[in-house]
């Protein structure tokens, strides 16, 4: 058995009338109450009570993606009986998951954003077109509560693309590669590049 105490206060309010304890989903703010959360774990490992907690939590962690998949990006099932119809759209939605959190990492890499609350927080907008003096401008208007902070992922992404893009020709696409997932990962990599294996072919 494990127990840990919760930073956020979940379960009581505070109470100045006499009378049964009023539950509630609000936030606590009895001081003198400290709130844990209890685990209760069967294993047949040998391994010491802590290890035991930290595997647990690890596996927790790997189900993420697999439920974030299914439930938000539709990885749950496919009506068609046909296999090779199957695999065929598994893998477009793989892809596309895979290109989505490479892309919100960009905006934010020190954390991972679920799809239910990032396409609508980076995808959701307001377009305008208008030409005046032979150019077309493209102006996008974000309802989003959170609009400025959308504003300033898209310019930080927009200025590291230009960045790229200067020095685009004197890399090959395996440094450029290297270059946008080094960003997008630099939380694991903690400021080191990568660099293109010498095993792999260029892609083209």
């Amino acid at each position: 058995m494990l127990r840990r105490q919760l930073r956020k206060d979940l379960a009581v309010l505070r109470q100045s009338e006499p009378g049964p304890l009023k539950l509630s989903f609000a936030e606590l703010t009895d001081d003198d109450v400290t709130v844990y959360e209890y685990s209760v774990l069967v294993t047949s490992l040998d391994n010491e009570m802590l290890s035991i907690g930290q595997l647990y939590r690890d596996r927790a962690d790997a189900e993420n993606n697999f439920d974030e998949l299914k439930n938000h990006w539709g990885w749950g099932g496919f009506t068609t009986q046909d296999i090779k119809r199957c695999r065929f759209m598994s893998r477009i939605t793989a892809l596309i998951y895979n290109w989505w959190s490479l892309f919100v990492r960009l905006a934010d890499p020190h954390q991972h954003t679920e799809a239910i609350t990032s396409r609508p927080l980076m995808l959701y907008g307001i377009a305008k077109q208008t030409r005046h003096a032979g150019q077309t401008r493209l102006t996008i208007s974000s309802p989003h509560a959170e609009a400025e902070k959308v504003e300033q992922r898209y310019r930080n992404i927009a200025a590291f693309f230009k960045e790229l893009w200067v020095t685009a020709e004197q890399l090959t696409p395996w440094q450029r590669w290297c270059r946008i997932l080094s960003l997008a990962l630099v939380k694991y990599l903690r400021g080191r590049q990568l660099q293109p294996p010498n095993c792999l072919p260029v892609p083209a």
